[in-house]
């Protein structure tokens, strides 16, 4: 471990995965770091996610590891099915050979355990201090570092600062100031308990039934006791950027013509929360003096790639990387963090954005996407996944290198 070369710490506006991930790794550099948070307390909203090698490279990487192992359900492969007429459209084995293939499991996880672990190490460490009730409203920056206030007019200094707050990012307005893309695509997340889940649907997989304009999403969560449900579909109505409680009567309104195995999904939940989806165009400067963006501030994404949460932590194990490749040198370690990620987390955006709409195909796009994969082995499929799973510590400054 690096000593730090400041006595202040480091500032991370965001207490979510991003920021917490953030956390641990900038502790393995040897800094202490301040947590401010928006919100009453520290913690997640949401449900299941999937995690790729990836994630597990960077748990690892952050410490964690164990922890989130033991918090995650192991798939047996990924699937994806025509919710018209029940299609298989591909298989994806996510058994020893994939394994071998990326050094780490698939998996799937509730949100929420997710952010314990990172919480967990985080909290073991000693050296994080978290303020909550406390919302960044501006931001001034000198050669030795950063000052910020909050809506009280309290102050915090920091050596730096990390803008890990979300998608609606203060830290990204004051730098940034663009605007969100509002996609008019709405998702629709729960939690069913197994014994209300159907028989027939109880797979142990990351599975997706695709329809015209509309998706529907199940895996299981904590040890199999509980199953993930996720729909989305194109709205009706002019949508806004944010979350609310769902209606049930709205969700069962968009899904006619899918398939009875699939449709009953939407029936299941008691209570569900609603998402209105937004992205941003990728930005190529993340990075000003020394104040940086990691995570959703940095790159928000729709969630067809399922990647937004494993972004985050990868942006953060980048971060620590290239503080020790620098000794802590905070410019040059924010310059090459930057140019480390960039691309990478801006083919997220545009792949995700790819991706809903080959979900989503109607028509003849619909025969299309179904005949996309049809008679490919999973080696060729490890191929096609090899630029997404195949990051991990070892060569997560590459990109910098080659820029």
């Amino acid at each position: 471990m690096s000593t730090a070369s400041s006595p202040v710490p480091v500032l991370v506006a965001g207490g979510g995965i991003g920021g917490l991930a953030a956390a641990l790794a900038l502790v393995r550099q040897g800094f202490e770091v301040t947590v401010l948070e928006q919100a009453p307390e520290i913690g997640e909203i949401g449900a299941g996610i999937q995690l790729g090698p990836n994630a597990f490279h960077a748990f690892d990487a952050l410490g964690i590891g164990d922890k989130a192992r033991g918090r995650a359900v192991y798939t047996d492969h990924m699937v994806m099915h025509d919710a018209i007429d029940e299609y298989q459209v591909g298989k994806i084995p996510t058994d020893e050979k994939f394994r071998q293939r990326f050094g780490n499991p698939y998996a799937v996880i509730h949100r929420a355990d997710v952010h314990l672990s990172l919480l967990e190490g985080a909290q073991e460490t000693g050296q994080v201090a978290f303020h909550t009730n406390t919302r960044v409203v501006r931001i001034a920056q000198d050669d030795a570092g950063v000052t910020v206030w909050d809506q009280n007019g309290n102050t915090f200094r920091g050596c730096a600062l990390i803008g890990a707050d979300g998608v609606k990012s203060v830290v990204r307005e004051q730098f940034v100031g663009d605007t969100a893309r509002v996609t008019g695509h709405v998702v629709y997340r729960a939690v069913v308990d197994k014994q209300d889940f159907p028989q027939d649907l109880q797979w142990n997989a990351a599975a997706i039934w695709v329809g015209p304009n509309c998706h529907l999403v199940h895996y299981p969560l904590r040890g199999g006791e509980q199953y993930n449900v996720v729909v989305t579909f194109h709205s009706r109505e002019q949508e806004e950027w944010g979350v609310k409680d769902g209606s049930k009567e709205e969700v069962q309104s968009y899904f006619q013509g899918i398939c009875p195995k699939a449709r009953q999904l939407i029936d299941l939940p008691k209570t569900w929360k609603r998402w209105a989806t937004a992205d941003r165009e990728p930005i190529g400067q993340w990075t000003y003096g020394r104040v940086t963006l990691l995570g959703d501030a940095a790159h928000p994404t729709t969630q067809y790639m399922a990647q937004g949460a494993c972004m985050a932590m990868e942006d953060a194990v980048t971060l620590g990387q290239a503080l020790r490749a620098h000794h802590n040198d905070w410019p040059q370690a924010l310059d090459m963090y930057q140019r480390a990620r960039v691309a990478r987390t801006a083919r997220i955006v545009l792949s995700s954005r790819e991706m809903g709409r080959i979900y989503h195909a109607k028509g003849v796009e619909r025969l299309v996407r179904n005949d996309l994969w049809r008679g490919r082995s999973p080696e060729r499929f490890y191929d096609a996944m090899e630029w997404l799973y195949g990051w991990n510590v070892s060569n997560c400054l590459d990109a910098a290198q080659n820029t």
